[in-house]
């Protein structure tokens, strides 16, 4: 994993994948809180999305997934949308997306890399510093940190 700077959506618009942290609450008429940050921004790109996010929570629960239209993958890095980013989550949703990753390269769905943002540390709290590294250590090659810095 290496950091490049850029803005996530820019280097969508050019055809790559990207990741978009989330939480795992579900509002009561389905649709995935999506309120803030990058997951707010898909929110108003995407309007489905909430909904279709919201169906895979409740059915599978808080866990990493490919949204291929989109060219979007989620990240849970909160369980409920006004918590802290939860470290342990980070790290249980780094291997989830490197798994499926490598699934849809081996498929040739998706050519690398496939840009992931400072997960949790903007509207979840967390300092880079603890995060940079759990997320070196479990993330290869076909993921590159995306910072505006």
């Amino acid at each position: 994993m290496m950091e490049v700077k850029g803005d996530i959506w820019k280097l969508w618009e050019g055809g790559h994948f990207i990741v978009i942290p989330t939480n795992g609450f579900v509002k009561n008429n389905g649709d995935a809180v999506m309120g803030r940050g990058l997951a707010y921004d898909a929110k108003i790109k995407f309007p489905k999305l909430p909904c279709e996010l919201g169906e895979l929570l409740r059915e599978y629960g808080n866990d990493v997934f490919i949204f291929r239209d989109y060219r979007i993958f989620t990240f849970p890095v909160k369980h409920n949308w006004d918590e802290k980013a939860d470290i342990e989550l980070i790290k249980s949703s780094a291997i989830g997306l490197r798994s499926l990753v490598a699934l849809w390269v081996r498929r040739k769905s998706i050519v690398p890399p496939v840009y992931i943002p400072r997960v949790g540390c903007g509207n979840g709290r967390l300092d880079w510093k603890d995060v940079k590294p759990v997320l070196d250590v479990l993330l290869d090659k076909n993921f590159q940190v995306a910072n505006n810095e």
